[in-house]
């Protein structure tokens, strides 16, 4: 593959396609609302908000993004368990009122609300207690919400735990970290299985990052659709090998910036786009899968 754009960028002219952004309906810092200005200021033409486990934001964020200019599609990212590790499924184009994934995302909540209470009493048997009692309070309110880990990681930032959130996964959250609790859950196959019964397309978030080369050519038998090979954390060689096993095993592409306003990345909408022939593709497979 020659890349003629920085990776994840579509050609001169075509507008900008992001298809990886988090709002506070789960682990974002922008309301769909702030989301959208950003979106906006940014060039999108063209968005997908990925919440985690909950399309919440999707109604709210359309209407902003229609009074801009901006086309929304509807969008989820999915947290599946292989080997013991989190697996996240991008869903794209599912049905939001479709009752067989509202109910499955209600499980997934609450599955993260056990899975927060678990890290927080592990924390504090380490001796680094947190304050988790406002994000808890917000899920028992917003059940249609979705928290995790990332809020853990900034309650340890709040406590002076850590200097950063980075550094909490790095040391005390992530998979090899002392405070690590495994998650519970339905395996990728199945989480491909709810998304195409609410109508969707599903695809692999951050191949790079999840690093399960040896289960893309089962996960494409099992029904995935697409790789996203175009992400912010995706370096030059990772898009070019993703691409190619995207070509090989006949996946769709996909990609987006996976914006969530941290403070600390120097990350905005549209850091990493998908081209426009691929989205146009994504598009014939939609239709095709009407």
């Amino acid at each position: 593959m020659i890349l003629r754009e920085p990776p994840g960028q579509p050609e001169h002219g075509r507008g900008l396609i992001d298809l990886h952004l988090h709002t506070t309906a789960s682990d974002g810092r922008c309301t769909p609302r702030e989301l959208v200005d950003r979106a906006s200021a940014a060039g999108l033409t063209v968005l997908a908000v990925t919440d985690h486990d909950t399309t919440a934001a999707f109604a709210e964020t359309t209407v902003h993004a229609a009074a801009a200019g901006i086309e929304a599609i509807s969008g989820i990212e999915v947290t599946a368990v292989y080997d013991g590790r989190d697996v996240h499924v991008l869903g794209y184009f599912v049905s939001t009122t479709d009752a067989a994934l509202q109910d499955f995302l209600v499980a997934q909540r609450a599955a993260r609300v056990q899975r927060v209470e678990a890290i927080g009493a592990r924390l504090a048997d380490l001796g680094y207690p947190v304050d988790l009692t406002s994000t808890l309070e917000q899920a028992r309110l917003e059940p249609v919400k979705a928290i995790g880990r990332p809020q853990v990681a900034r309650a340890m930032v709040a406590a002076g735990h850590v200097a950063s959130i980075q550094e909490a996964f790095d040391r005390w959250l992530g998979r090899d970290g002392r405070a690590f609790v495994p998650r519970a859950g339905a395996s990728p196959g199945s989480v491909i299985d709810v998304i195409h019964e609410a109508g969707g397309l599903a695809s692999l978030a951050h191949p790079g990052r999840t690093l399960i080369d040896e289960q893309l050519e089962p996960l494409r038998d099992a029904g995935l659709d697409a790789l996203e090979v175009f992400h912010s954390d995706h370096t030059p060689s990772q898009v070019t090998h993703y691409a190619a096993v995207a070509a090989a095993l006949d996946l769709l592409c996909t990609g987006g910036s996976d914006f969530h306003g941290d403070p600390a990345r120097a990350l905005a909408p549209g850091s990493a786009t998908l081209p426009a022939d691929q989205w146009n593709r994504l598009l014939a497979a939609r239709d095709r899968h009407a």
